[in-house]
């Protein structure tokens, strides 16, 4: 039996608070709002009972954030991608961010288990005056208990729509990426132009619905690489080689992105968290709050 849940979020702005209100259809629930920094940011944590997708399972989110509000969903552990028999267990999320509004989306990671046939996508779709800060996380198989993506395929849609251009209030797409990991692929997987071995990839990404100015970006990707900087490929300082790689870039005037591959999900995450809270100090001067079940 395959199961089919929706989740529908909603934050709008209350007199200076942002307040979350979310409708579901089956198993897909919003906990009680948190608001670890003051009333203006509303953190939320999205649990999906079951635990994890089978084959023809679906999950769709629907995400929205209204002028001025600004909204933090994050999840209390992995999205489980288990082996398929057959049919391709799905996620689809949808968020529009409105004129002034801010999102935070910082699920953990999607973990792909062996022999799962699995889709995930994301489009976010940003008013003119919308931010965004964001990551991708997925996980191939489970290297630490000897569970090695031996078989099994996953695809994943992630898209940023935006204004482009002056005076033109129609969304585009100003950022696509499509991929497909098929874990019998051996130049992907173990090549040095694809995964060079590596069963963790994400990408983190700050996006706007207009142009970030270019001073202001250069500064936040400054930042980045600071940080970045000790990563470059190569040995470590005593010689062991490195856990992980990343690099930064903005692959368009609305986007920024930082990229990373790794071993195992642990380092990467630990990464994608410390920069998510830079480019907030940089880009929204907000302190490096995480979400409280980041600390569980």
């Amino acid at each position: 039996m395959s199961w089919h849940a929706a989740l529908r979020l909603d934050y709008t702005l209350h007199n200076g608070r942002s307040v979350a209100h979310f409708r579901h259809d089956g198993p897909l629930r919003i906990l009680q709002s948190l608001y670890p920094e003051g009333g203006s940011i509303c953190h939320n944590v999205m649990v999906h009972p079951p635990g994890g997708l089978v084959g023809g399972d679906t999950l769709d989110i629907q995400l929205s954030v209204a002028a001025g509000a600004h909204g933090l969903v994050t999840t209390p552990g992995a999205t489980r991608f288990y082996r398929s028999t057959g049919d391709s267990a799905s996620q689809q999320v949808h968020a529009r961010v409105e004129d002034g509004a801010r999102l935070e989306w910082l699920p953990l990671e999607a973990l792909a288990y062996p022999q799962c046939l699995a889709h995930n996508q994301a489009v976010f779709d940003l008013a003119p005056g919308a931010e965004l800060i964001g990551w991708d996380v997925t996980a191939l198989g489970l290297p630490a208990a000897g569970q090695t993506f031996s078989q099994g395929r996953f695809s994943q849609h992630l898209e940023i729509q935006g204004v482009s251009g002056l005076g033109d209030e129609v969304r585009t797409p100003v950022w696509l990426e499509q991929g497909r990991i098929d874990a019998t692929d051996t130049r992907l997987m173990d090549g040095p132009l694809g995964l060079a071995g590596h069963r963790c990839l994400g990408t983190l990404f700050f996006a706007a619905g207009t142009a970030i100015a270019r001073e202001r970006r250069e500064a936040a990707l400054d930042a980045v690489r600071t940080v970045l900087e000790p990563l470059r490929p190569g040995p470590a300082a005593d010689g062991a080689a490195l856990p992980l790689v990343a690099g930064a870039t903005s692959p368009h005037p609305q986007v920024l992105t930082v990229r990373v591959l790794s071993p195992l999900v642990e380092p990467a995450l630990d990464l994608l968290k410390r920069l998510r809270g830079i480019l907030r100090r940089e880009l929204w001067q907000l302190d490096a709050t995480p979400p409280r079940t980041w600390a569980l």
